[in-house]
This record gives structure tokens, C-alpha cells and sequence, in this order.
């Protein structure tokens, strides 16, 4: 991240937005979750390029992953596609079984998930008031299957660009302004 807070600031950006850390969460195995004191490093980081700069810095939190298993779990493809494509398979392998270990280790990446996004809040408030983190917006958003692609069953497609957009809009710099 530190190095596209460089390319940031080489670009002259006055204005950052920040979506990190889906990728740090969903890897092949629990076991390759980036350790949250790393993440927050990276955070740190690229915060400390940005700072000089008195760019403004936005900060989207992680989707809640668990939900995606949720809401894809009993879908006839998407189980189809994570396992062949091996997406996120800290959180969905496995995605039909109820048994104690997979139930627990859906917690454990959901709770990973919630353990960055409260660093990602304490980063943006260390950076200062030219740092506004969406609260957990994101996160918290009820996303549905019909606004993640049919490619993957992962990532969103247009009306889940449309919704991640209005949502970090809405809880953007300007959520308090009148239109």
C-alpha cells in the first residue's frame, strides 16, 4: 500500500480513497492471514507517505465476507466457483458444511475481518481531520448474490459497483453536507 501512496503523491492527488484488506482476509488457508499488527503497519505506512502531502484520505471499510458465504452458500454455482477458482478459501471452503471446525474458523476470518476494520478506523483517526473512515458501512451493507458477479461469485458487478458507490458516498466527507 505504501507504494501506491508513492504513486499517489508523484500523481499530485489531493484526495485518496482507501479499500484494503479483503485481500489480506481471503488467502488459501486461515493460516496465511496477514497477522493484524502487519496490516496495520501497511496502514501506517502509507499513511505516513500521504501525510506530507495534506492529501484528503478516505477510508472504506472491508466488506463482511461472511455474509458473501452466507448469502452464496446454498446458491448451485457459487460454491462451484470458489472451490474451483479458490477464492477466499479462508472463509469459503468447505461452504455446504455445518460442522463445529468450519463454523468456527468462518468466526474466526469474519472476526479478523472486524479486527482490520477497527484498525483501519484508529489509522484514519491518527492521520488526522483530512482522514474519514465510513464507520463500517460497508461492512455492515446487506449485499445480496445479484450484486456479485456470475464470473467469480465474489467480486461485485454493477449493481454492486452501484451500491458500494452510493454507500461510500453517502458516509463520505460530505455525508453531513446538504445537496
Amino acid at each position: 500500500m505504501a507504494g501506491q501512496a508513492r504513486k499517489a503523491v508523484q500523481a499530485g492527488a489531493g484526495y485518496v480513497t482507501v479499500l484494503i484488506g479483503a485481500q489480506d482476509a481471503c488467502v488459501g488457508s486461515e493460516k496465511e492471514m496477514t497477522p493484524v499488527t502487519a496490516f496495520r503497519r501497511n496502514i501506517d505506512a502509507a499513511f505516513d507517505v500521504l501525510r506530507p502531502t495534506g492529501a484528503r484520505v478516505y477510508v472504506a471499510s472491508i466488506p463482511d465476507i461472511k455474509r458473501l458465504w452466507r448469502v452464496g452458500k446454498a446458491n448451485g454455482w457459487a460454491p462451484v466457483f470458489w472451490g474451483i477458482g479458490h477464492i477466499c478459501q479462508s472463509m469459503l471452503a468447505n461452504p455446504k458444511s455445518t460442522a463445529k471446525k468450519d463454523e468456527a474458523r468462518r468466526d474466526r476470518v469474519r472476526e479478523r475481518v472486524m479486527d482490520y476494520n477497527e484498525q483501519l478506523g484508529q489509522a484514519c483517526e491518527s492521520y488526522g481531520p483530512a482522514c474519514h473512515y465510513d464507520g463500517g458501512a460497508v461492512f455492515s451493507y446487506p449485499f445480496t448474490l445479484k450484486q456479485v458477479s456470475g464470473w467469480d461469485y465474489f467480486h461485485p458487478n454493477a449493481d454492486g459497483q452501484k451500491a458500494l458507490a452510493k454507500i461510500t458516498f453517502d458516509a463520505g466527507f460530505f455525508a453531513d453536507v446538504e445537496p
